[in-house]
């Protein structure tokens, strides 16, 4: 058996095999935030999975060196945010290190649960974390969506090659 030359070149596990893999995968793009012993705290996911419909379940990961991680650690609900592909530079806010995520220009209110909602996202969920599973250098968030509203206008933000990106026709 012969391998295809584009696969002739295998790599052993790496860091960097992994990320190279991951950067040809398309993902939607979600906002995760809490509500932290100093205030409100936000991540930007791209892990952000639908698990059961009966209960309705979803999963995140997120690295234990986030900022975000100690709230989300103690964290009884979070709030889940779909992002539409107007709202590129909100997703890179929520994922630059030391931002002031809630700060202007960001738009949000205190939702149920005192969860912090994102205004103009395409849809927006509120949950009630049912664990958390390590997994290396990160955990994988279960929690039991609650409430939401999928009402929000426009098409959906992508993350694909190490950018934010739209979908094309």
């Amino acid at each position: 058996m012969t391998a295809a030359p584009e696969l002739a070149t295998p790599t052993l596990a790496s860091p960097d095999l992994l990320r190279s893999v991951f950067r040809r995968h398309a993902a939607g793009v979600a906002v995760i935030t809490a509500r932290g012993p100093e205030g409100p705290v936000g991540f930007t996911a791209t892990s952000l999975t639908s698990v059961s419909a009966e209960p309705p379940m979803l999963s995140f990961g997120i690295g234990l060196g986030a900022s975000a991680w100690p709230a989300i650690a103690r964290a009884d609900h979070v709030g889940v945010h779909i992002l539409g592909e107007h709202q590129q530079e909100l997703a890179a806010l929520f994922a630059r290190s030391g931002a002031d995520r809630f700060g202007a220009p960001t738009v949000w209110h205190d939702g149920p649960e005192g969860m912090p909602v994102l205004d103009g996202v395409q849809a927006w969920l509120v949950a009630r974390v049912v664990t958390r599973v390590p997994a290396g250098d990160h955990r994988i968030v279960l929690a039991e969506v609650l409430l939401g509203d999928a009402s929000g206008p426009g098409r959906p933000l992508l993350y694909h090659q190490g950018r934010f990106t739209a979908l094309r026709d």
